[in-house]
């Protein structure tokens, strides 16, 4: 893969990951009440579609084996997914009074998971 196509990927990837944590903001914004203005909230879908799109546009016309395409998809897909999840847990534990981080806290360390 020559160095454009990996500075292309990149910025798709930056910019993925920047759209899908503005939008899963913005979501729960609207369902917790704060407001958020229908033309961001707008951008922030159409900045995920758009990346989407582009990134299986660079992918359909990238020289590269069937298999590698569909791993480059679907970790680009997963990223997308861990991002949003990352946020929503770092967003609750911050929502949660200080006893219950504590509690939180002390399970993870019981359960061995780092």
């Amino acid at each position: 893969m020559e160095l454009n196509e990996k500075g292309y990927y990149l910025t798709l990837i930056l910019f993925g990951l920047f759209s899908a944590v503005s939008l899963q903001k913005s979501v729960r914004d609207r369902l917790e009440g704060i407001p958020v203005t229908g033309i961001y909230y707008a951008l922030c879908w159409f900045s995920l579609a758009a990346v989407i799109v582009l990134l299986f546009i660079g992918l359909w016309n990238a020289s590269l084996e069937m298999s590698e395409k569909g791993f480059y998809a679907m970790s680009f897909l997963l990223s997308l997914f861990a991002a949003v999840a990352v946020q929503k847990n770092v967003r609750d534990l911050s929502l949660l009074p200080s006893e219950e981080k504590e509690e939180v806290h002390e399970e993870v360390e019981t359960s061995g998971v780092n």
